[in-house]
């Protein structure tokens, strides 16, 4: 007797889907409309009404294929790439979420904007994108502000309660060649960083491998770890004011949490760090032991250097410190 003939499944174009069917197995083939895009936004994007915490379960799961093989969430996914996707449930309850709203005429200052890129100067307290827990990002945001444009990706990340500048794309090409310039280590990135101490050394490097982990409750950390990725910052100090010092951070590698995490294993947690930070001295920050009352982190991206992804200008793209900053430091300055 014969084997029996394999069926051959052929994948849907990811531009052809709006809406994923809840009742069988999807096969999705990426294309440029996709490209560059994580795989737990994508997902979000198409399996409409499915909870978030589903989504994330079934890609935790294995259920979610890439290329035939289990994917993180944060996978960015590529032109060609095959999705296997399962069939997942919807809320019995109609989803009822108000549209995205748009920011007010100047509430996030422009640092830079062509027919390709837009800079932004983003505030803290606004998730860079909807996800786990936030139905509305930056991103999703200022795709409501921006109606008329095609387009709004982001070409990477910034922590939620990060301040500074961030590149969204406007072409899916701008995108695409940000992308292979950030893996190239083509952006130079600085950081202003307030931390707690007397960091002594006028410019040190730190070289530590970082390792992603969870907590029992899901919540996602860093950690310092011989088995992680390679890590490299550069801390060139600023202003010295005794019980904190003011920093330049520039980043050779984008991993997650990379500052904070490193900062921290130097001796010296980031102010207001409310993951790897020192809560006690915290908390006396937000009080006002440092000249004024201080309620985030200070962590901001002061400073992006690249060459335009399409004309190949060199841009040099800098972002102010916000108010709340710029007050903590006048402060200090006049308690010194």
């Amino acid at each position: 007797m014969s084997a029996p003939a394999k069926t051959e499944i052929t994948p849907q174009k990811s531009a052809s889907i709006s809406v994923l069917p809840a009742d069988r197995v999807t096969y999705v083939e990426i294309g440029e409309d996709a490209a560059g895009q994580r795989l737990d936004n994508y997902l979000v994007r198409v399996a409409k009404g499915v909870p978030k915490s589903h989504i994330y379960r079934v890609v935790r799961q294995g259920e979610v294929r890439v290329n035939r093989k289990r994917a993180k969430a944060e996978l960015k996914l590529e032109t060609g790439d095959v999705l296997r996707i399962p069939p997942m449930r919807v809320s019995q309850r109609p989803v009822t979420q108000a549209p995205a709203a748009p920011f007010a005429e100047g509430a996030i200052p422009v640092l830079y904007e062509d027919r390709h890129l837009l800079v932004v100067n983003k505030p803290a307290g606004i998730a860079a994108h909807g996800g786990s827990g936030i139905s509305y990002g930056l991103i999703e945001r200022l795709r409501a502000t921006h109606p008329d444009e095609p387009m709004l990706e982001l070409c990477h990340r910034l922590d939620k309660e990060t301040s500074g500048a961030i590149v969204i794309a406007k072409t899916r090409k701008a995108l695409v060649r940000m992308h292979d310039l950030m893996k190239a280590g083509g952006v130079e990135k600085h950081y202003f960083t307030l931390v707690k101490g007397d960091w002594v050394n006028e410019r040190q490097h730190v070289r530590l491998p970082l390792e992603r982990y969870l907590l029992a409750s899901g919540e996602r950390r860093v950690r310092v770890s011989a088995e992680g990725m390679k890590a490299h910052s550069i801390f060139t100090q600023l202003e010295r004011f005794g019980a904190v010092t003011f920093l330049d951070v520039e980043l050779k590698t984008g991993r997650t949490h990379q500052i904070r995490v490193h900062a921290c294993a130097s001796g010296h947690p980031l102010v207001g760090d409310d993951k790897y930070g020192d809560f006690e001295f915290n908390k006396a920050v937000a009080q006002g032991t440092l000249g004024m009352p201080f309620k985030r982190m200070f962590l901001h991206a002061a400073r992006l250097a690249f060459e335009h992804p399409v004309s190949g200008e060199a841009l040099d793209i800098r972002a102010p410190l916000p108010p709340e900053c710029e007050g903590l430091l006048a402060a200090l300055r006049r308690s010194r």
